[in-house]
């Protein structure tokens, strides 16, 4: 797909109310590191939010459960191992757990992780990366695109910014900014000078397919092997 700068806009072929559309991320929090700024842009889409991960956290899923009321958006909470090991799952797993979460429509829009993660390295993201393409190709994700989150931190050399070969960029304003940054100390507790909120890219960015097999062609080529 051509690059799409952030002064253009989002093309979702032919839409007559509404886009319908998710953010299939592991973790809470990850909805807003990684494209809160993009959910706040779009208040008037309709949004579900998927976490994978700590529904048994008590404190993280009512974080969760609060922040997608913020957003407008409905959304659900799974339970995946997410331990300090990072035992890895398998598609299988990951699948099951979002096709038991996902609402059962078509969505113009999915937004998730890329094959690299958005930073040196996290398991999970890479796991639901991977799953959630699967899903589109053999159609149990019905979606028009799908969009992976375009970041890296060149081995933790700097902060996450964006890939430099992103498919579209969002620039977002100062008060987009801050209330993105709000979120992640307020609704989730992280301090001012946590990862988190240092980490949380004020240009988010995309890469962008319309069919599973681009996507597809993404990861062979961009994931980690070891």
């Amino acid at each position: 797909m051509d690059n799409q700068l952030s002064s253009e806009p989002i093309s979702l072929g032919i839409v007559r109310r509404p886009p319908r559309a998710a953010v299939i991320v592991a973790h809470p929090d990850d909805e807003t590191l990684w494209c809160g700024g993009f959910l706040l842009r779009h208040r008037d889409w309709t949004w579900t939010i998927l976490a994978l991960s700590r529904a048994s956290d008590s404190d993280r899923a009512w974080k969760f459960r609060k922040t997608l009321k913020h957003y407008g958006a409905t959304g659900e909470i799974g339970d995946l191992d997410d331990g300090p090991g990072q035992r890895p799952l398998s598609d299988a797993v990951i699948r099951e757990m979002v096709f038991d979460l996902l609402p059962e429509e078509r969505f113009d829009l999915v937004l998730t992780h890329g094959p690299r993660g958005e930073y040196t390295r996290h398991l999970r993201h890479e796991e639901c990366s991977r799953a959630v393409v699967g899903m589109w190709r053999s159609g149990l994700l019905r979606t028009g695109q799908l969009w992976m989150f375009a970041y890296e931190d060149d081995g933790r050399a700097h902060l996450p910014r964006p890939s430099s070969d992103a498919d579209r960029t969002e620039a977002l304003t100062a008060d987009e900014w801050e209330e993105k940054r709000r979120i992640l100390r307020e609704f989730y507790g992280f301090a001012a000078e946590s990862w988190e909120v240092r980490a949380a890219p004020r240009e988010e960015a995309f890469h962008c397919f319309v069919h599973p097999a681009q996507a597809l062609k993404h990861i062979a080529a961009h994931e980690v092997l070891a």
